[in-house]
């Protein structure tokens, strides 16, 4: 019986919160969703990831409703045919990959699972490194969503990673022998990892900062992004 519901991307930090749950010796059950996500490329490595640790995954597609939902919004990764920007996390230009609403309507879905298949908790990967661009990331949201699941649906909502950096994401993966291989980052939604999208830049950085090998595949093998992240306090 499953006692947690995961929201699962196939991205690194919800890969290795899978992980991290799984060595607390709870059973979680993995949920991903289609928003109509330019990089909806993320949901085969979530359902690699979740075959290869031998939990069950549940997907939501949400394309259509998604795409007419977001059909204004100004942002890279759904609705309108923006650029996605390269470089670091958080410079100024990284605004426009911010999906309006995305982890509030990701937990709400999440919470109505739990509480229809009687699982008490749910838990998703925002991390620090977030902040700064992403106000559904930050610790006074994650307090709200959790306090509206609990009296909402009586849902537990967790969130351990709120305080570490990616850096501290990777080195906890690579602890828990996280298949960092099957996992997916890149905003571009190709195949490869372009190498120079703001997820792409984090990524190598925080293996880098982790003193972890990066197994990732890059198209860009140069060092653009160690000339944006060095750029940043």
């Amino acid at each position: 019986m499953s006692d947690v519901v995961v929201l699962l991307s196939g991205g690194l930090d919800s890969s290795t919160l899978l992980h991290l749950l799984l060595a607390e010796k709870r059973s979680p059950i993995a949920l991903s969703v289609h928003y109509a996500q330019k990089h909806s490329v993320e949901l085969a490595s979530a359902r690699r990831v979740a075959a290869a640790a031998k939990v069950e995954l549940r997907e939501v597609e949400l394309g259509f409703a998604a795409a007419q939902i977001f059909s204004g919004a100004r942002s890279s990764q759904v609705g309108k045919n923006l650029a996605v920007p390269e470089g670091h996390y958080a410079d100024e230009t990284m605004k426009s990959t911010v999906v309006p609403n995305r982890n509030m309507i990701l937990l709400a879905l999440a919470g109505a699972y739990a509480s229809s298949a009687g699982i008490g908790t749910v838990a998703y990967a925002a991390h620090a490194g977030d902040h700064p661009v992403y106000s559904d990331c930050r610790p006074d949201f994650i307090v709200s969503c959790a306090l509206t699941l609990l009296l909402g649906a009586n849902i537990v909502l967790e969130a351990p990673f709120v305080e570490l950096s990616k850096a501290a994401i990777v080195r906890k993966g690579a602890e828990l022998g996280v298949p960092f291989a099957l996992t997916y980052s890149c905003y571009r939604g190709n195949l490869i990892h372009c190498g120079r999208c703001s997820t792409c830049v984090e990524r190598r950085e925080a293996f880098d900062l982790a003193g972890v090998a990066d197994p990732t595949r890059y198209e860009d093998q140069t060092d653009f992004w160690r000339t944006v992240t060095k750029a940043k306090p």
